[in-house]
């Protein structure tokens, strides 16, 4: 199976600290990774990494076979799609025209989005139960109906790599299981690659495949999720004991 990313001896530093030495990792159409991590362990800064939005300190990246460093930026953002932390809104735009700027890097040169465009687009919006929002200034959503905007944007896209940064931020549970649900099959029927940021151990051991622990002093742990999301591990990566229950064939993970 090809690598949709592949990453080799990475390094990430930020404010003169390694937060991540000696990365090697690899991932396939479909799979879906999740970083955990305490607060300032360099989650966002080695997501930014991998999306190219800053330059490792040390390492080589791949995105579907070819350095990342040296693809034209239309290709990367054709390929590869990244979620921020935060949205930021400065100007007045509907909701369809916020999630039409996935479409952005399929557009020739002063073209605009076509019929076809803005039926992904809708799709996009009906998915993340926007369906009846099209008309609405972004600027009115509360901070979970515009998190939810910002995934239909990316899906909107159709990156073959998806990079997001903490998705389920602003969600209730409700939208939170329904994002994941949604980010899932998107992986599975298109082959999509997810890299999320995650905080709920819980929810990256049902929705992953596969973990990513940074500790924020340059060692990480990568491999399985069932390997990797165990008690034992996340103690020590949360420096606070945990533990693990298991209900319906679940794992979830208590702070003692």
């Amino acid at each position: 199976m090809s690598s949709l990313l592949t990453v080799r001896g990475l390094a990430v530093a930020v404010g003169g600290r390694t937060v991540v030495r000696g990365l090697d990792l690899e991932l396939a159409a479909g799979e879906r990774l999740a970083i955990l991590g305490r607060n300032g362990a360099g989650k966002t800064t080695l997501l930014h990494t991998l999306a190219g939005l800053r330059e490792p300190a040390a390492g080589r990246i791949e995105l579907c076979g070819a350095e990342l460093a040296q693809t034209p930026p239309r290709r990367v953002a054709q390929l590869r799609g990244v979620l921020l932390q935060q949205q930021v809104d400065a100007f007045p735009a509907s909701v369809l025209e916020t999630a039409l700027i996935g479409r952005h890097p399929w557009l020739k040169r002063w073209a605009w989005e076509s019929a076809a465009d803005a039926r992904i687009a809708r799709a996009a919006l009906a998915a993340v139960d926007l369906a009846g929002f099209a008309a609405r200034d972004v600027q009115t959503l509360s901070g979970g109906e515009r998190q939810r905007l910002a995934i239909a944007t990316l899906l909107t896209q159709q990156p073959r790599l998806a990079l997001l940064d903490e998705p389920l931020s602003h969600l209730d549970l409700n939208h939170q299981i329904a994002a994941l649900q949604l980010l899932s099959r998107t992986a599975q029927e298109t082959g999509t690659a997810l890299v999320m940021v995650m905080h709920d151990p819980g929810l990256a051991a049902r929705y992953c495949d596969r973990a990513l622990l940074v500790h924020g002093d340059g060692r990480v742990e990568s491999g399985s999720a069932a390997a990797m999301l165990t008690a034992e591990r996340l103690s020590a990566l949360y420096q606070h004991p945990l533990r693990m229950v298991e209900a319906d064939g679940q794992r979830c993970f208590l702070p003692l």
